[in-house]
């Protein structure tokens, strides 16, 4: 097979899908993606933010293959052809396993989509296109689940991957604003390979790119605090986590089935069995607001985790300060997101006269400026809210020492059934 067709693309321009693409794209579980947006309720905050993850995933595939060219015309390696091609397919496949509505019901406790991509690659259409490319899903799942061992893994999974370079620059462009803007060709130019820490060959940097490096990190900080977590996306988030949480807890719908759904198959799903209301409101776009809204530079540095990765408790403990404040259970919600990673680095560079050191941790900061503020900037872009839906006074002052709370004490105080405000 040796035909090829060409995709126009608004950010990449001409995208070429080489055989091996074209022989998964048109699959059902591929095409699904076209139908689960990228960015999950963003389009109620940006209109333009209608973009699907099927998009996404053509221009993570169109820049590894940009990638792997550039590798071999600078000749840093030479790859067997079934490589390349594996490479190039796990990439548009990273997110085969994606929930509708981006990350939110993840958030919610159910499995994250890398565990979910097995079940779209071992199984139906997509499973037997892969066996005949001589491809089959246990040599693609390692370099999905960032378990590959391999020179080139941190290509479909790592600090400087493709997912990171489309999805920063895709979702600035459909969203209409600057902040995810960086120099994409000066970062693929400028990929080499090098000793990792373990000795072996991994993907690297040369120092020519260290500017476009950390223009990539600042980019990625201003898009979760202007975009990502965004409060009215963060509102529109919890009210979609807690309806999915109620409709699975009464058996009208099936994770299972929600983890093969589409956005607008979801809500409708949703919509014919709406006890809570969530669906109608998220739909007419009828918002909770915020009661309170803080920035996590106001709080210690080193809050517990619970509000972020624990989503039993937290409903519990959302549910037990609605009843403090004259609320209805499903009336409040607490929302203090977290992404421990988001300027973390974790990979060679390769300098000027040949040496190799390790981008990472403190060394990080001998070569960039950003990191020596990464935790600064990081809490700066969380903020701690309370959503409501009726109108409530929140304090403050509770609210901060609530969750500075370890997490063993607040299950305890609310098993014991005692007021949280």
């Amino acid at each position: 097979m040796t035909r090829f067709e060409v995709v126009r693309d608004p950010l990449w321009d001409n995208i070429r899908l080489d055989p091996e693409a074209l022989a998964v794209v048109d699959t059902p579980a591929v095409q699904r993606l076209r139908y689960v947006r990228q960015l999950g309720h963003a389009f109620l905050v940006y209109p333009g933010a209608t973009h699907s993850r099927f998009e996404h995933a053509l221009g993570a595939y169109h820049l590894a293959r940009r990638a792997l060219s550039q590798l071999e015309a600078a000749g840093d390696l030479r790859l067997d052809p079934a490589d390349r091609v594996r490479l190039k397919l796990a990439a548009l496949l990273h997110d085969i396993g994606h929930y509708p509505f981006s990350h939110s019901l993840e958030e919610a406790g159910l499995p994250h989509h890398e565990e979910l991509a097995g079940r779209h690659l071992a199984d139906g259409e997509l499973a037997q296109r892969l066996v005949e490319l001589g491809i089959p899903s246990q040599r693609l799942l390692p370099l999905i689940q960032c378990r590959a061992r391999e020179p080139l893994a941190g290509l479909v999974s790592g600090s400087l991957d493709v997912d990171k370079l489309d999805y920063l620059s895709r979702d600035a462009w459909m969203c209409g604003v600057p902040y995810g803007v960086i120099d994409v060709d000066r970062l693929l130019t400028s990929l080499t390979l090098a000793p990792g820490g373990d000795g072996h060959p991994t993907l690297a940097l040369h120092e020519k790119g260290l500017a476009a490096l950390e223009s990539l990190l600042f980019a990625k900080y201003q898009m979760y605090r202007n975009v990502y977590w965004h409060h009215a996306v963060r509102s529109a988030t919890s009210m979609f986590k807690r309806l999915v949480r109620r409709a699975i807890a009464g058996g009208r719908v099936r994770p299972d089935a929600v983890a093969v759904a589409t956005d607008d198959g979801l809500i409708h799903e949703l919509l014919q069995q709406d006890v809570t209301g969530l669906a109608r409101s998220l739909r007419e776009r009828r918002l909770a607001k915020r009661a309170l809204d803080l920035a996590a530079t106001e709080l210690p540095a080193d809050t517990p985790s619970w509000p972020s990765d624990d989503p039993d408790l937290l409903e519990r403990v959302e549910d037990r300060l609605a009843r403090d404040l004259r609320l209805a259970p499903g009336e409040l919600f607490l929302d203090f997101p977290a992404k421990t990673a988001m300027l973390s680095l974790d990979l060679p560079l390769v300098k000027h006269d040949g040496t190799v050191t390790q981008l990472g941790g403190g060394e990080a900061a001998a070569h960039l400026g950003l990191p020596r503020v990464a935790p600064e900037l990081y809490r700066s872009a969380r903020r701690l809210r309370v959503f409501v839906m009726a109108t409530a006074q929140v304090p403050e002052r509770a609210m901060v020492e609530l969750v500075m709370l370890p997490r063993e004490e607040v299950s305890r105080r609310v098993e014991q059934d005692r007021a949280l405000v």
